[in-house]
């Protein structure tokens, strides 16, 4: 078991059936929830998942929800993000993450791998998306 980093090739599919809107004001609720080492996330994930799901005080399964970024092009890519997420006084270990969305049949988007396992005792977990751009962003269309 793993958590690989990546775009689920679920997703593809869906966006090209109009599934995700990621609209800032009037778009679906994405969430992002977190997970354990040993979770098993990579790009045949389909949907959001309990399995492997971190737990801990102060954080509830499902995570929480993001701030959409309204998607923009630049060239040939298009690309979207999030706002940094804050997950306020938790006490967890988690090694990765799912975004998912949470209006629409909870679909997975992506799984993010942190590289190693993040530890929190009372203190908070702050989710850093990279800038918003054509080769910086989250999530990109190239």
């Amino acid at each position: 078991m793993a958590i690989y980093q990546t775009m689920c090739t679920s997703f593809k599919a869906e966006v090209a059936q109009g599934l995700h809107n990621f609209t800032r004001t009037t778009g679906n609720v994405f969430k992002l929830a977190l997970y354990v080492a040993t979770a098993n996330l990579g790009a045949d994930t389909t949907v959001y998942t309990t399995s492997g799901e971190a737990s801990g005080t102060n954080y509830s399964a499902g995570g929480i929800a993001l701030t959409n970024i309204t998607p923009l092009s630049s060239g040939t890519t298009g690309y979207w993000s999030f706002d940094d997420l804050t997950f306020s006084n938790v006490t967890l270990s988690c090694a990765g993450a799912l975004i998912y969305n949470s209006t629409n049949g909870n679909r997975a988007v992506c799984v993010l791998s942190f590289g190693n396992t993040i530890t929190k005792s009372a203190s908070n977990l702050v989710i850093t998306f990279p800038p918003m751009g054509a080769t910086d962003s989250v999530l990109r269309i190239t």
